[in-house]
């Protein structure tokens, strides 16, 4: 199909070259193309988990920060509780006065399976039911250096989020050998 110029624009003085009208003119008829089909649209990306990754990028940020600190010692007392927690809860934590529901003792593992069996113990105890749960890491006398299997106990337990505080026990249940932990509930 051959178009036609259309008329002079009639804003255009006479003696005014119309350039769209010069083109028109010098590319001579224009056929029209066939309709082409739309492409088919992306797929969409998969849902990310960028907010579990934020959890596991601020954990592991954590983690490598607790590892710049000054390792605990042998006579320290571990504590910690999260900004929700009040400090009235963590006094009665160190006073054993939450009744323990579950203990796991972690004497003669290495660190690597205390921090799995540990992690599994958290986990199960938290499905269990269970809101308040006794750490047996020994006092670390034996470990060359620092007490390995509680400075794992300590940073491990910063990192978990259902972790809502935890505390040395008192003397009548491990004193500074053991950690009273409270958990959140499901």
């Amino acid at each position: 199909m051959a178009k036609k110029p259309p008329p002079p624009d009639e804003a255009h003085a006479p003696g005014e070259d119309d350039d769209a009208a010069l083109f028109r003119a010098a590319i001579g008829p224009v056929r029209e193309l066939p309709p082409v089909e739309a492409r088919p649209a992306r797929p969409r990306p998969r849902p990310g988990t960028r907010m579990a990754e934020l959890g596991d990028a601020d954990a592991r940020d954590e983690f490598l920060r607790l590892l710049d600190e000054a390792p605990v010692e042998a006579g320290d007392t571990l504590r910690h509780r999260r900004d929700q927690v009040s400090a009235r809860v963590l006094k009665r934590l160190a006073q054993g006065e939450y009744a323990v529901q579950d203990e796991i003792d972690l004497h003669h593992a290495t660190a690597a399976a205390a921090a799995t069996l540990l992690r599994r113990f958290l986990r199960d105890a938290r499905d269990a039911g269970a809101r308040c749960v006794r750490v047996i890491h020994g006092k670390g006398l034996n470990s060359e250096g620092v007490p390995v299997l509680k400075n794992l106990c300590d940073r491990l337990l910063r990192q978990r989020a259902d972790v809502l505080a935890f505390h040395s026990a008192p003397p009548a249940q491990g004193g500074t050998g053991a950690v009273l932990v409270l958990l959140r509930s499901r």
